[in-house]
């Protein structure tokens, strides 16, 4: 059995290890969700480290959202969330199905609208420009995960407004198809939903949300923005990325 003495001496690999050891459980589906996994107690026995680095490893997983701890009763192995790459305009039909679930788009509105001033600004026109306009909400399976709420430059974008959108084709596929990007910027927010979000996602007025907010640039013109509401306890939004060796944190 591993000592205190090697936790200290190699921390970092030690409770890495013990992650490992619970992720390839749930990537086999030994753990499945709700499942709950030995005590920290038998898992120090089990693994031979230290209580420290196994509870390092447990907080770590919980954080993550792999784990759900209750206090006097036990770990458990969480439900896990839909997970959202901040770094690249991914679109979320693609991201279901690789989970193999199944993908549903319903369209809530699609038309030209009158830009007010805060869309005229994202996209770079002046007030009161005519956009493109479109409201959906995206399924997997039978739960709302996303809300998108979408503003297009018909200039950028003509084609857009003549699109069959839904289950087979989505906006955000339509446009990476069609244009490329430049530029995009993403900005999240934790909000409260309004009305209309609360009805259109089937969720209670008490449930925090997320909000992407995403603009994308071709040849310097900006085409779109988009934002995209996902309920907190559906969703989750996060990167992972290599660094080069210049990069500090801080």
């Amino acid at each position: 059995m591993a000592s205190v003495k090697d936790d200290r001496h190699a921390p970092r690999a030690l409770y890495q290890q013990a992650k490992r050891y619970v992720m390839t459980r749930i990537d086999s589906g030994q753990w499945a969700p709700g499942d709950m996994i030995p005590s920290e107690n038998q898992l120090v026995s089990e693994l031979g480290m230290s209580r420290m680095t196994v509870n390092r490893a447990l907080r770590e997983l919980t954080h993550e959202g792999y784990l759900e701890r209750t206090s006097g009763v036990g770990t458990f192995i969480a439900e896990r969330k839909p997970h959202s790459n901040l770094l690249r305009i991914a679109n979320i039909a693609d991201e279901i199905a690789s989970r193999g679930h199944r993908y549903h788009c319903e369209i809530l509105e699609l038309g030209r609208v009158a830009a007010p001033f805060d869309i005229a600004s994202a996209l770079e026109l002046p007030t009161g420009s005519s956009v493109y306009h479109l409201r959906c909400v995206h399924y997997e399976e039978a739960l709302a995960v996303q809300l998108e709420d979408r503003y297009v430059s018909p200039a950028m974008a003509p084609g857009f407004i003549d699109q069959q959108f839904g289950d087979t084709l989505q906006p955000s596929r339509y446009l990476l198809d069609h244009l490329p990007v430049d530029e995009m910027e993403h900005i999240v927010d934790a909000l409260m939903p309004t009305a209309e979000d609360i009805q259109a996602l089937a969720i209670e007025a008490s449930e925090p949300c997320l909000a992407l907010m995403r603009r994308t640039w071709s040849a310097e013109r900006a085409v779109t923005y988009v934002r995209f509401l996902h309920p907190s306890s559906r969703y989750r939004l996060g990167s992972r990325f290599a660094v080069d060796a210049t990069y500090r944190a801080g």
